[in-house]
């Protein structure tokens, strides 16, 4: 598998719209908007969520020179925040995303910090999450806040945790 990642430029603004588009197409499907309506609901998400991360690395995801995806990762002083990774939907189940989480895993071990994220209640990537070590930490109505921790530190879970 030949994977890169590359930093996200302006001229990835499309790119990166079509991907967040194609993660919450199927979310959307069952309202009974018409296209325009869902394009103009998608468009509007995605610019405010685009705007919420200004202090993270952005990540076009490229396998075998084709721009597939995107991360976006906010390292602090203290831990690594998984603020977004998502794949255009033909490269989803593919092992791709378990890949580069396992990087940002190794990354993490390294450095001694736990991983946090944040994953829709209804995501089928919350099933990924958990086989890969992240137990969930919080919750709200939409989200799992759900955290991984390197085996080598004595972090203890948050009392009263999910």
């Amino acid at each position: 598998m030949n994977l890169l990642l590359r930093d996200a430029t302006p001229d990835d603004e499309q790119f990166l719209f079509d991907v967040y588009a194609s993660t919450r197409q199927e979310e959307l499907d069952g309202l009974g908007w018409d296209e325009d309506q869902k394009q103009n609901f998608i468009r509007m998400q995605f610019l405010a969520r685009e705007r919420s991360y200004p202090r993270v690395d952005n990540q076009i995801i490229i396998l075998n020179g084709r721009a597939i995806g995107r991360i976006l990762v906010d390292r602090t002083d203290s831990e690594i925040l998984l603020r977004d990774i998502a794949l255009l939907s033909e490269y989803r189940n593919q092992g791709i995303g378990t890949k580069l989480i396992q990087d940002l895993l190794d990354e993490a071990t390294v450095a001694g910090k736990s991983i946090r994220l944040h994953v829709l209640v209804t995501s089928a990537a919350l099933r990924l999450y958990e086989r890969l070590g992240f137990r969930k930490t919080g919750a709200d109505v939409a989200y799992f806040e759900m955290r991984w921790v390197p085996a080598s530190s004595d972090w203890p879970p948050t009392p009263g945790c999910l």
